[in-house]
């Protein structure tokens, strides 16, 4: 039975950052990826606009994919497609055996450490409690765009999307240059759940309406959807019958949230942020279970690919150097009032070292200041202009004092 130093599990963008640095720590590596081929989700976002931040370039998802693969190949990483974990056992040295179904069968690998990067998965209809008939032509943002780039099929003549996750929008986008009448977004909340910039490109300079605080309460069909009722919501997102209005279309397409995959995570009894729906982490982003990373989407929901490389390409340096010893785990305090997550939630005082703190506004902010306090005392502030919560942020924190207590704040307005 072959060992391995790290073994990434999910080879899209996160996996291939993790491993690749991984292998620059001259660790043995192995990614196992269920689908046919790596890359991730990045295979069939066509669109640009990914890696200007990491590569300084406008790239499409497969061009961002392709240099990490053959960065990836190029460090001789070992892989396996097609393929997932079904078990995984702690030894008793510290490591971990891991059950595995490939296209030859079932087979076990050994490995010193996991990184959790398998990213994350589309909430469907019934979790957001869209009630009605069950007719073909109700799919996720995800499901569409994988019809329509990947497979060359046409999905819809006329659709309705429900949410304005940036996929969502994208897809309106998509499927206006491909003919299709996008009838319009309709958002339960009162701002828009994606970027701005999607916002700005793939709906307002297409003429596509965005509706807020408006969400999809029924769909109607036989074996087709035929129409669906629209709602404007109250304050605590009931709808209000009075406002209810019948669209007829082909097709509903849900862009309404992500999920962290954390079924592995659950198997390792790995704790889970309410918030994120990750896993919990320190600055090392290595979960409660001593030898476990995580990152990318498996940790928590990233706006921009190319965080999740950095973050991923942290983890899998940590996860390569990593040697058993104690951990003195001080919590990172933060405001519900004021946050919607912070990222990671533990600092380790034993190990130190540079923090990478990801975090998103409860709601939109002006003017605000945010400062990060180690021991009651500032270590960070900087105030910024505008802070929403569709849109994540990233600051790094650099400290030599043994922590003791950590919090994020959030200021009032400066003037």
């Amino acid at each position: 039975m072959k060992r391995y130093r790290v073994c990434v599990l999910g080879g899209g963008p996160a996996g291939l950052a993790a491993a690749a640095s991984a292998a620059d720590e001259n660790a043995s590596v192995l990614i196992v990826e269920r689908e046919k081929k790596l890359g991730g989700i990045l295979k069939q976002c066509i669109h640009d606009g990914f890696g200007l931040i990491h590569f300084k370039e406008r790239l499409t998802g497969p061009e961002y994919a392709e240099r990490y693969i053959k960065d990836m190949i190029q460090k001789d990483v070992d892989y396996i497609t097609s393929s997932f974990v079904t078990d995984v056992k702690k030894l008793s040295d510290g490591g971990f055996e891991l059950e595995l179904q490939t296209q030859e069968g079932m087979e076990k690998v050994e490995s010193d450490t996991i990184v959790l990067a398998c990213g994350c998965r589309e909430r469907t209809s019934r979790q957001v409690f869209v009630h009605g008939d069950r007719p073909a032509g109700i799919y996720t943002a995800g499901t569409a765009q994988y019809f329509v780039n990947i497979m060359g099929y046409m999905p819809t003549k006329k659709c309705v999307i429900i949410g304005s996750g940036d996929i969502g929008m994208i897809m309106a986008r998509r499927l206006t240059l491909e003919g299709a009448q996008v009838e319009g977004v309709y958002e339960i909340k009162d701002a828009p759940a994606g970027l701005d910039r999607n916002v700005a490109q793939c709906l307002d300079d297409y003429n596509i309406p965005l509706h807020l605080s408006t969400t999809v309460t029924q769909v109607f069909g036989n074996k087709r959807v035929e129409a669906v009722e629209v709602c404007q919501v109250d304050k605590k997102f009931n709808p209000i019958k009075e406002t209810a209005r019948i669209i007829e279309c082909d097709s509903l397409i849900l862009s309404v949230g992500l999920l962290p995959e954390n079924e592995i995570a659950d198997k390792l009894g790995i704790e889970i942020d309410n918030a994120t729906k990750g896993p919990l982490v320190d600055q090392t982003f290595m979960t409660n279970v001593p030898g476990v990373f995580s990152c990318g989407n498996a940790l928590h929901v990233n706006d921009l690919v190319d965080y999740v490389s950095e973050n991923a390409s942290l983890t899998g340096k940590y996860a390569a150097i990593y040697q058993p010893s104690n951990r003195t785990l001080v919590k990172i305090n933060y405001s519900n009032k004021d946050f919607l997550y912070v990222v990671p939630q533990y600092y380790d005082s034993s190990k130190g070292g540079e923090l990478n703190l990801y975090f998103r506004a409860q709601k939109e902010v002006r003017n605000h200041k945010v400062a990060f306090l180690i021991n009651d005392e500032v270590e960070l502030d900087k105030t910024y202009k505008r802070m929403l919560p569709s849109e994540m942020e990233a600051v790094k924190i650099k400290t030599e004092k043994t922590v003791e207590h950590a919090a994020l704040r959030m200021g009032g307005p400066q003037k």
